[in-house]
């Protein structure tokens, strides 16, 4: 499995995907038009140890919601990430077994390393 969960409207997401080499042997998911599913988020957390790992805490939701002052559980991030898309952190790549999340530096390196293969 070669996938990639974007936003499309994410200016962020649109640069790194500019540099990913092999692009064209990916699938790549707009996740605002074409949500991901329970059973995508439940294997993504799979492959990451936990649902806190995809959540962004960075999404204008995170705060206008109030959650910056809850203390969430993994039961919370899963239900708010099927809820609203924003609250994926992004982009998420993966390639078989392995998955990358986020857009830092050493991310963003790691993701083109590993589309390279």
């Amino acid at each position: 499995m070669r996938i990639i969960y974007h936003l499309g409207t994410c200016t962020t997401c649109q640069a790194i995907l500019k540099t990913i080499p092999n692009l064209k042997s990916f699938t790549l998911r707009e996740i605002k038009g074409d949500p991901i599913t329970a059973e995508e988020l439940d294997h993504m957390k799979k492959l990451v140890g936990s649902y806190g790992a995809l959540f962004s805490r960075v999404a204008l939701k995170y705060r206008a919601l109030g959650l910056n002052t809850k203390k969430l559980t993994e039961k919370d991030y899963r239900k708010y990430m099927l809820q609203e898309y924003t609250f994926l952190k992004r982009p998420v790549m993966i390639v078989d077994e392995v998955i990358l999340i986020g857009n830092a530096p050493k991310v963003r390196q790691a993701m083109v390393e590993l589309a390279s293969n």
